[in-house]
């Protein structure tokens, strides 16, 4: 297997990746080819890596390019992970420039305006990586893990409809942190599905796999109860600050790194998790307040101070992050490559694909994140013919969106990004629009330039 992993410069990204590739029996012999587009951070991990694998006899080989075409030749899994520019500083310009002129953004990163301009900027290099597969490796089944996901999925799969490109996120993982301890059973007795958009799901199904009995109504029943009790952002800063201290992660001697430290504490948005719980009868699969970009009233009941402690949190934690190799498997990414090698049939808990009738009462042309079963020949999405109704007009809402931001990145249209924001529904506000996209791309011009 030859397996490209591009924004390996990275080494959370790079070494996380490295050591899930390391510690599957199936993928020993490969070849990783590691990519990026500044040399000395890729020298750094490509270095890291190379002695890793020689301190602990891995059957693996590697190699480090700023020349990407180069290691997509006869690529058989691509990975990509990136971002471009100063992540941080254009975040607060996504969040901050719109806020200015009266669009409210409970964070202003996936959704929203801000999850906008993000997706204008984004896009079109991902594109770039993607037109060099179908020439380089048609073949090659393409990983995303960059967001914003939907975004990212719908223009790629729009333009390249033959690449086997499939969108995978983190935030699955929250049920199992959330139901088992919620309902006192192992992860492994129950059978959960999920579905939606993006940072915009929900939980659909939960039975336990002995009986097969319905384990939604008790979900409900405890989900307040459960969600009051957990610890938020605002505590472990609170915490910080009057102590000095990072809370240490329960069983942990040593003080671990920041940022296992926060995803370890569980937090939700208690106030918009409790109007989703009560009002639509469902629960939503985010460990944040994510699903609050795309929701026109979400801003009024969020979090907002959890927010904005998680933002402090999460860019003072990059900074202390000491990441390392790890031979141990923590992403869904090795089981789906091992499950497709092997033919398996294995039920994948969440993948980003076309549409195409799988949520029947959303557009097919618009990508959803469902279960899929994961075969050699590909991925096959699992249908929600009964996806229910009120939730599904939520989403709904939010779709036309994506359509919009997809086509405007693929004919380079300023009109059709000023039409996104205008229909976007948590976008109060018209004639400030035309000025505010001029403003962005003119700050961001290196990126948004294309824009006309």
């Amino acid at each position: 297997m030859r397996i490209v992993l591009i924004g390996a410069g990275s080494a959370q990204f790079g070494f996380g990746t490295l050591g899930d590739i390391f510690s599957s029996t199936l993928l020993k012999g490969s070849h990783i080819a590691l990519v990026d587009i500044d040399g000395e951070a890729l020298g750094n991990v490509y270095k890291a890596a190379q002695a890793f694998a020689e301190a602990n006899g891995l059957n693996f080989t590697l190699s480090a390019h700023t020349d990407r075409r180069e290691a997509l030749k006869g690529a058989d899994f691509v990975i990509i992970s990136i971002e471009v520019g100063n992540r941080f500083e254009l975040w607060d310009q996504d969040w901050k420039i719109p806020l200015q002129y009266g669009i409210p953004q409970v964070y202003g990163e996936n959704g929203g305006a801000g999850g906008l301009f993000h997706a204008l900027r984004i896009v079109p290099p991902i594109l770039e990586i993607c037109q060099d597969c179908a020439e380089l490796c048609p073949d090659a089944t393409i990983f995303n893990f960059s967001n914003p996901m939907t975004s990212i999925t719908t223009t790629v799969l729009r333009k390249f409809p033959g690449l086997k490109f499939i969108g995978l996120c983190h935030e699955i993982a929250s049920l199992a942190r959330y139901i088992p301890p919620m309902l006192g059973v192992p992860l492994e007795k129950l059978e959960l599905r999920a579905g939606g958009l993006n940072h915009f799901s929900v939980l659909i199904s939960a039975r336990y796999r002995e009986t097969g009995e319905d384990a939604y109504p008790e979900i409900l029943a405890k989900a307040p109860a459960f969600f009051e009790r957990m610890i938020g952002y605002s505590d472990i800063l609170e915490y910080i600050q009057e102590t000095g201290n990072i809370p240490k992660t329960e069983g942990e001697t040593d003080l671990p790194d920041i940022g296992r430290t926060l995803s370890s504490r569980q937090w939700a948005d208690r106030k918009l998790f409790r109007q989703i719980l009560e009002h639509f009868h469902l629960l939503p699969i985010t460990s944040d307040s994510h699903i609050g970009e795309y929701i026109p009233w979400a801003h009024s009941v969020a979090d907002n101070k959890g927010i904005l402690d998680f933002y402090l949190l999460y860019s003072s934690s990059l900074s202390l992050l000491q990441p390392k190799i790890e031979l141990k498997v923590k992403e869904r990414l090795v089981p789906i490559i091992e499950g497709i090698l092997q033919d398996s049939g294995y039920e994948e808990a969440a993948v980003n694909i076309m549409n195409n009738g799988l949520i029947p009462s959303l557009p097919g042309n618009v990508t959803v994140e469902v279960p899929a079963r994961v075969h050699r020949k590909g991925i096959e999405g699992v249908a929600f013919p009964d996806y229910p109704r009120a939730f599904a007009a939520l989403l709904r809402n939010y779709t036309g969106v994506y359509d919009l931001t997809a086509e405007a990145i693929l004919q380079k249209s300023k009109d059709l990004v000023i039409q996104a924001l205008l229909v976007n529904p948590v976008v109060p506000i018209c004639e400030q629009v035309p000025e505010l996209v001029d403003i962005m791309i003119s700050r961001q011009a290196q990126w948004l330039g294309y824009l006309r």
